[in-house]
């Protein structure tokens, strides 16, 4: 009977022990609120004000810059000279540029023979052009299928060479630099660059060479990914909203205005001059691209967009795959900033306006602050208002500012404005990796020069969806915490909303908003959100 008494007693002392516990944090919480959090909130606010207001700026700007160039037709074609490479009775076909295609590679067993294939197809006299396959590959069953491909290939009269090397140092960086030393590029003009799942079409090099040839101060033609597998999933269709964007606005806005945009690293042409003037490919970074482009543009040479030559391409299809994407995005700009803030400062062959163009709008604005502000004002900041009321956010800044943002990034892929709330939570989710991939940039974390190839499909992944008999499916423990990451991040979105739409005195709206955010967490757990590989 005494035990009996004593294991009664016990749940009592543990509810008073929990609501002693309970008591403490609350005094802790009410000690500490008004003279520490209070004080520090205010300020992160204030920080992400002025973060949300350049972050409007610049896109507003854009928007009309884009708006004005569509008004007044104002085409590459009518800002540089541009007419077809006629033929020459006299010198035949050494009239033409001597033209490199580089095709960087590694382990691409389910798009190389796509990528090869389309760069055979190009038109261009047969002795003006030379396919460069450069081959990373460690498997060595791939390495033997791609060198087959680029034999075949050779076997049909077209001049293809295949390279490979004994390490990976420097990456696509190491391979691109490695490919242009060998002897038969000394003799080349240009240089064309497409990843391993990029296929143009045979009039590409008809398009794109003749502003270089017709304009000597151009260095570079970057061309539009068009994305084969945006239908995918609900994933891809986020990914063509914010590239089409990219595409649409930003890169067509520099080319446009001050001649410069960040290289994307694949279906753009470089005259090789320009290329070797600039110091050639570096591999200080994960966007040797980027890097290329800036100090080119350091040197004088000028960019140019052509929105209408598109080049088929594929986007990353699993969670996976994307983050890594992102983070290699994300922390590479980044971590060139770091590195090359004094070389734009000091550098005495451009404007100055060009300097504030390149450090302000591309680098702070679009690399940094974009990042920043997403994540910290957006899911942190915000949400932490509803627990502290003394911190108040105006609403210009919680509604208005990241509206008009929203809409102007939607527009550049109208068919996709009723995914809109589907792609604010989506950012909000990425948000969190890219802030810190942006921070590992700045102060050169150790993951700062990670290097994971992004992972291509081709066909591969309707063939097993069409032959594979479906089977229970199994979660290993990293899905799971991917998934829980894309939950959180909607939670924490919500938590926000709430606060910017309602208020923080309707409390039953504040739960609602909280159903809302579970059952989103448990939507993305299982998985049905974005498919896994």
């Amino acid at each position: 009977m005494e035990q009996l008494s004593t294991t009664n007693l016990l749940p009592d002392a543990f509810q008073g022990a929990r609501g002693d516990i309970s008591m403490q944090f609350q005094l802790l919480w009410d000690q500490i609120k008004a003279p520490l959090i209070v004080p520090l909130l205010r300020v992160a606010v204030l920080v992400c004000l002025i973060m949300s207001l350049m972050l409007f700026i610049e896109r507003v700007y854009m928007g009309i810059v884009i708006v004005l160039v569509k008004l007044f037709g104002r085409k590459p074609e009518k800002r540089y000279k541009w007419e077809p490479i006629k033929d020459d009775v006299e010198l035949g076909n050494s009239s033409y540029p001597l033209v490199l295609v580089q095709i960087p590679m590694y382990n691409e067993r389910e798009v190389y023979q796509l990528s090869i294939g389309a760069a055979c197809g190009l038109s261009w006299p047969s002795d003006r052009i030379i396919i460069q396959v450069l081959d990373d590959s460690t498997d060595p069953t791939i390495k033997d299928l791609v060198e087959l491909e680029c034999q075949r290939w050779a076997s049909k009269g077209i001049n293809i060479k295949y390279e490979i090397r004994d390490n990976r140092n420097g990456y696509k960086a190491g391979a691109l630099k490695e490919g242009m030393k060998r002897s038969y590029v000394k003799h080349c003009d240009y240089v064309v660059i497409f990843d391993a799942d990029f296929q143009p079409e045979p009039d590409f090099l008809w398009r794109s060479i003749p502003f270089l040839v017709h304009n000597p101060e151009v260095a570079l033609v970057q061309a539009r990914w068009k994305f084969v597998n945006s239908d995918e999933c609900l994933m891809t269709r986020m990914q063509e909203m914010s590239l089409d964007y990219h595409f649409t606005v930003e890169q067509a806005v520099g080319s446009s205005t001050y001649a410069f945009f960040g290289f994307n690293g694949t279906a753009g042409v470089w005259r090789i001059t320009a290329l070797n003037e600039a110091g050639g490919w570096k591999d200080r970074t994960t966007v040797e691209d980027m890097d290329l482009a800036v100090r080119a543009s350091l040197k004088g040479w000028k960019f140019v967009y052509l929105g209408d030559l598109k080049v088929k391409n594929e986007l990353p299809s699993t969670f996976k795959a994307y983050r890594y994407q992102q983070h290699r995005w994300s922390c590479g700009p980044a971590n060139l900033f770091r590195k090359m803030a004094m070389e734009i400062i000091t550098n005495k062959r451009v404007t100055l306006w060009k300097k504030v163009h390149v450090i302000y709008s591309f680098f702070m604005v679009r690399k940094i602050v974009a990042h920043l502000v997403t994540f910290i004002f957006y899911c942190v900041v915000l949400p932490a208002t509803v627990l502290v009321p003394e911190v108040e956010v105006p609403k210009w800044a919680a509604v208005y500012i990241p509206s008009v943002i929203t809409i102007l990034n939607a527009v550049g892929t109208p068919r996709s404005l009723h995914l809109m709330i589907f792609w604010i939570l989506f950012e909000n989710v990425m948000s969190l990796h890219r802030t810190k991939a942006t921070f590992i940039g700045l102060l050169e974390a150790s993951r700062v020069n990670e290097w994971i190839v992004t992972e291509k499909l081709g066909d591969a992944l309707k063939a097993k969806t069409a032959t594979k008999a479906p089977k229970k499916r199994r979660f290993r423990i990293g899905d799971r915490v991917h998934t829980l990451e894309l939950g959180v991040g909607a939670y924490l979105f919500f938590c926000g909303s709430y606060d910017l739409a309602f208020g923080k005195n309707h409390f039953f709206i504040y739960l609602y908003v909280q159903a809302i955010a579970f059952f989103i967490m448990g939507f993305s757990f299982v998985g049905t959100f974005i498919p896994h590989s």
